[in-house]
């Protein structure tokens, strides 16, 4: 498993979040969110959905542990629903790895990465969220990325 470097810029996202353990509880969300964001003609061929794990669970008890699931929009877009807030990610040099949507290959990805990373030279960058990204070609390709923060 070998990580691409890239510079990822800073963007605006519109997001739903879930508080609570992570797991299936995500995947719910982001089915959901991306419910909303079809129907309100959204999602193109140029989307990019993220889902941000806000909390690390080694430190954040699972009941407070906050789950995003995000799509990033132009800077001056507005929403006019509750359910869903605008905030913004703080762009930066990241590791990226792409890996088969599968759980068994994201579960898998999670207890690899990090190892992964030191063993290239590469520090965890932990004033920046870890992202998972995921374009409608990867999601066509049954694939999405873990974006790693690093330094």
């Amino acid at each position: 498993m070998k990580a691409q470097i890239e510079k990822i810029p800073s963007c605006t996202i519109a997001y739903m979040r879930q508080t609570g353990p992570y797991g299936v509880e995500n995947a719910q969300l982001m089915e959901k969110f991306k419910g909303w964001v079809k129907a309100n003609n959204l999602f193109t061929d140029q989307s990019i959905l993220l889902g941000i794990a806000q909390d690390n669970p080694a430190f954040v008890t699972p009941e407070n542990c906050r789950y995003d699931a995000c799509l990033i929009v132009p800077d001056d877009y507005r929403v006019n629903i509750d359910e869903i807030k605008l905030g913004s990610v703080r762009g930066g040099r990241y590791a990226v790895f792409k890996i088969n949507h599968t759980v068994e290959a994201v579960q898998k990805a999670w207890g690899e990465v990090f190892l992964e990373l030191e063993n290239q030279g590469f520090r965890l960058d932990e004033t920046r969220p870890i992202l998972e990204r995921y374009t409608v070609e990867l999601v066509n390709n049954h694939t999405c990325e873990i974006c790693i923060p690093i330094k």
